[in-house]
């Protein structure tokens, strides 16, 4: 859990006991927020409740009770945004989640078509020491186990210049730099076809009529579905 009323630790301090904890689905909508853009733009509610799977009704409701904690910026017509305490929070999740992702896969066996669902529910209990101790456990890394950013302790996210799988040019060869965490069977079929990180890839041919595009990996040549490729991330 994290707790808020004074400055928070990405902002150098040291965490009081003393602040009001948040609750775990708070915590939830915070991250869903950040995740749909809502540190530089406005999210509706309609698409805050389909990212969190529940009716508009309660999207507002708790949308009404992050303002209260200055967590949001909250315009029912408009939609909401995160306020700097609110995005400096989801920050501390997702550093969270993506180190425990990470845990998970190198010092556990877990595959990386279930760290996600695990992640999630831990991501709220950790604490602060346990969360450094992974870190440097696992030797302070820059990305997870899907290729996503970690952010640092001061709430810097690394960026890169990535490209869509789709978007890559015939005879091109590029590495497999990240992939989509969000569907466990793409995951799998990722893994089926040998599309892991840090992989070598070329395209061979593009997508004709919708059909798949053709690729090398590891010496062999794959055919890809669109719907694959689109959550394959190169450079």
């Amino acid at each position: 859990m994290l707790f808020l009323g004074v400055p928070n630790k990405l902002e150098g301090q040291t965490q009081a006991p003393t602040r009001r904890r948040l609750s775990q689905s708070q915590e939830d909508y915070v991250k869903a927020l950040y995740h749909l853009g809502a540190a530089t733009a406005l999210v509706s509610t309609s698409q805050l409740a389909e990212r969190l799977q529940v009716s508009a009704a309660s999207a507002t409701e708790m949308l009404g009770k992050l303002a209260a904690l200055d967590l949001v910026s909250h315009d029912r017509y408009r939609g909401a945004s995160l306020t700097a305490t609110g995005e400096s929070v989801a920050l501390q999740i997702v550093r969270h989640h993506r180190l425990l992702e990470m845990y998970l896969s190198q010092k556990l066996g877990y595959g990386w078509d279930e760290v996600h669902d695990e992640a999630e529910l831990l991501e709220h209990v950790i604490s602060e020491r346990m969360e450094q101790r992974i870190y440097e456990v696992l030797g302070k890394p820059e990305v997870d186990c899907h290729g996503d950013p970690i952010p640092t302790l001061q709430g810097q996210v690394p960026q890169a210049a990535h490209r869509s799988l789709l978007a890559v040019g015939v005879g091109e060869r590029l590495r497999v730099r990240r992939v989509s965490d969000r569907d466990p069977d793409k995951l799998r079929a990722l893994e089926h076809l040998g599309l892991r990180l840090d992989v070598q890839v070329e395209v061979l041919r593009e997508s004709v009529y919708e059909g798949p595009i053709e690729v090398r990996v590891g010496g062999r040549r794959r055919q890809v579905p669109l719907g694959i490729a689109r959550v394959v991330f190169v450079g």
